[in-house]
């Protein structure tokens, strides 16, 4: 008998936890995994949630466990398996069964599918790791109204709240939800790194050890840069080791790992022609990250780096700087990508939505929803609000940069941020000189200055 609320079809970490979200308030979900024993092991683990949840065993027994019209989550990895789950799942449904794509999806894989299927499809980014899927993500969702209405209620009751609002809300037409999650996973990336490059220049230039460093960033979440990514940080650099007796920092690879989010969200930026160089340095930096053997090699050749000195108070500042504008070249590519798809996307609303549940939520998201309403069509740069705090700012961001690239330690991200600032506070720049070069070489054309004319050649063309 078709008791279930809703269908999950993937129980790896994030699709377990969020089936016992599911479970926990109050709904009936039905599970589905392609081995069985993972199925199995998870209705043992559920313990008082089992009751709510229903273990099956195949497609057919899913699609006869769901009231309908059906609604089934997948919670499989991106590509091709998306595409191989739907196909196994189609002769179990009806025409007016939804499906729902929360993985880590490419957003034009959503957007092709929705165009493709005969049925109703949701693509949704889910974001807060496994801790957020069990107690609460944030939630995007991209696709027809009609379509959301169906599982809203289940969506918002397992999102994160903030001050009782859900984190979960349709963000804009077809790819949209996957779109914002890719950007925001850039964020994420980016944010990341300016930390980690903060870290550095505490570790190597300043010589401080990993519980020196913990007691600042926790210090920095109590201020303006209250965030997740700071707090954790603060943890982090805390942590001991019980079997080298130190700093666990001291004892972890210095290397990182990427799931391919970052990448898309470069490649996107270069087809819409929005500049994010900030997120761009922070995906190029995870992979340099990754060459230890060479960058042990070029250690030895070219010996290492100098120390510093650099206040407290600099040092945050320079964050501050460094995180508005990672935060401005995400924003402002959600609204090309607006233009670009014709997507109802705003952006205060995505910034709400990042508020709680997320990887990147942060203080700041509140001021950058306001800035947005205020002045909808502008970057957070012009805001009032966030242009006071980078006027405030920049200038610790540049001494940080300058006294970091002079004593040879790395800080590839801050430095794309303090590039990209100077870059667009320049109302006359110096590609006016590569449009000569253009010309030169290949009778491109440039426009003058002085009358407006375009097409126009340099005297080389009559060579």
């Amino acid at each position: 008998m078709a008791t279930a609320d809703i269908g999950l079809i993937g129980l790896g970490t994030m699709g377990s936890a969020l089936a016992l979200n599911i479970a926990e308030n109050g709904f009936t979900v039905a599970v589905f995994n392609r081995t069985t024993e993972k199925m199995h092991a998870f209705m043992e683990e559920a313990g008082d949630l089992a009751d709510r949840v229903v273990g099956c065993e195949s497609l057919e027994d899913l699609a006869a466990a769901l009231k309908g019209p059906r609604a089934i989550i997948l919670m499989v990895p991106a590509g091709d398996p998306v595409d191989q789950q739907i196909e196994a799942l189609d002769p179990y449904l009806d025409a007016d069964d939804l499906i729902i794509d929360a993985g880590n999806a490419n957003f034009r894989d959503t957007m092709r599918r929705m165009e493709a299927l005969e049925r109703p499809f949701l693509g949704v980014g889910v974001s807060g790791g496994e801790d957020g899927a069990r107690h609460g993500p944030a939630i995007m969702g991209g696709g027809d109204p009609d379509h959301w209405a169906r599982v809203e209620p289940v969506l918002t009751a397992i999102s994160a709240k903030f001050e009782g609002a859900p984190c979960a809300a349709l963000l804009g037409e077809t790819g949209a939800g996957h779109f914002v999650k890719a950007v925001h996973n850039g964020i994420e990336y980016a944010d990341m790194q300016l930390i980690a490059e903060t870290y550095g220049l505490m570790r190597d230039g300043m010589a401080m050890a990993a519980p020196d460093i913990a007691p600042v960033f926790e210090r920095w979440n109590g201020g303006r840069l209250s965030s997740y990514l700071i707090e954790i940080s603060a943890k982090v650099a805390a942590a001991h080791d019980e079997a080298t007796d130190g700093p666990l920092l001291d004892v972890i690879v210095d290397a990182a790992g990427q799931k391919g989010t970052g990448r898309w969200t470069a490649i996107e930026a270069q087809h819409l022609g929005t500049p994010i160089p900030v997120i761009e340095a922070a995906v190029s930096a995870r992979n340099m990250s990754a060459k230890r053997d060479l960058r042990a090699t070029l250690a030895d050749a070219f010996g290492g780096s100098g120390k510093l000195e650099l206040t407290e108070e600099a040092l945050e500042a320079a964050l501050t700087c460094g995180k508005v504008l990672c935060y401005t070249q995400g924003f402002d590519m959600l609204r090309a990508a607006a233009q670009a798809f014709d997507w109802t996307l705003m952006r205060e609303d995505v910034a709400r939505n990042w508020r709680a549940g997320c990887i990147i939520r942060s203080a700041m998201l509140d001021d950058m929803a306001e800035a947005f309403e205020i002045a909808p069509g502008k970057t957070l740069m012009e805001a009032p609000y966030f242009a006071d705090i980078l006027s405030e700012t920049v200038g610790a961001l540049r001494e940080v940069v300058v006294k970091a690239s002079a004593s040879g330690l790395p800080v590839p991200v801050m430095a794309a941020a303090l590039g990209y600032f100077d870059t667009m506070r320049m109302a006359r720049g110096t590609a006016n000189m590569i449009q000569g070069q253009r010309d030169f070489f290949g009778l491109h054309g440039f426009e003058r200055l002085d009358n407006g004319k375009t097409g126009q050649h340099g005297p080389w063309a009559d060579d």
